[in-house]
């Protein structure tokens, strides 16, 4: 059986069909009313796992917010940083490993302010948001290295089921005043996986992956055409 999810989206995860449809649809966040959706989703799912601060998300240059929706319900949401002369979030805590794969060229970015509804069908809006980060960072912005910081319990969830890889112990994280390990992965292996595994899904799959759950070809440039117009 796959790992289950104990990140902050709290979710069991079940077989969804990875394919898009009208009611469940990805977007990015950039009106008052859907940066509003996502703050609460993210302040009640933070706030049940006990994580502190504030999290609310709001406009940034280097930044970028995506939302999934069902039924025009936001059930998902997650948040791509770029890498600029402030840096990243994660520079907080892991700045001398991160700076490594700059110092190698790299063109770093990460994920943050990842949470999903109860209710959200968890395997198809996480496998959608993913892929829609994918194609944000790699193919607008060329990114090469994507990292995120996530709690020990959650670690073998993204090492197993995306094929990120732990760089090194875990530090205290200050926004949410709990531990976090940092995980890497390198755009080319995404990249891979996707070009493989993307839209092979069945509803009796028991793969130890999400990939086989991310949008096939046609849904992916479906998406692909309405987000990379947008002009950040």
């Amino acid at each position: 059986m796959p790992p289950r999810c104990r990140a902050t989206v709290a979710c069991d995860l079940c077989y969804i069909s990875p394919v898009m449809t009208p009611a469940h649809s990805i977007h990015i966040v950039d009106t008052e009313e859907q940066r509003h959706a996502a703050s609460l989703l993210l302040g009640q799912r933070y706030a049940w796992r006990g994580y502190a601060g504030e999290h609310v998300l709001e406009e940034h240059a280097h930044r970028v917010s995506l939302c999934a929706t069902d039924k025009g319900m936001t059930v998902g949401t997650a948040t791509i940083g770029f890498d600029s002369a402030a840096g990243l979030l994660a520079d907080a805590d892991f700045k001398d490993v991160i700076d490594g794969y700059r110092m190698q060229g790299g063109r770093v970015c990460e994920i943050t302010k990842l949470a999903m509804a109860p209710a959200a069908d968890t395997r198809k809006t996480l496998a959608s948001l993913f892929h829609a980060v994918f194609m944000y960072a790699h193919i607008k912005h060329r990114c090469t290295d994507m990292f995120i910081e996530v709690n020990p319990r959650h670690r073998r969830y993204y090492e197993a089921m995306l094929g990120f890889q732990c760089l090194g112990d875990a530090r205290h994280n200050q926004r949410v005043n709990a531990p976090g390990h940092l995980l890497w992965s390198s755009m080319d292996h995404i990249a891979q996986q996707i070009a493989t595994l993307a839209g092979t899904a069945s509803p009796t799959s028991a793969a130890r992956s999400l990939y086989p759950h991310f949008l096939p070809p046609a849904d992916a440039a479906s998406l692909a055409n309405r987000l990379l117009k947008k002009t950040r």
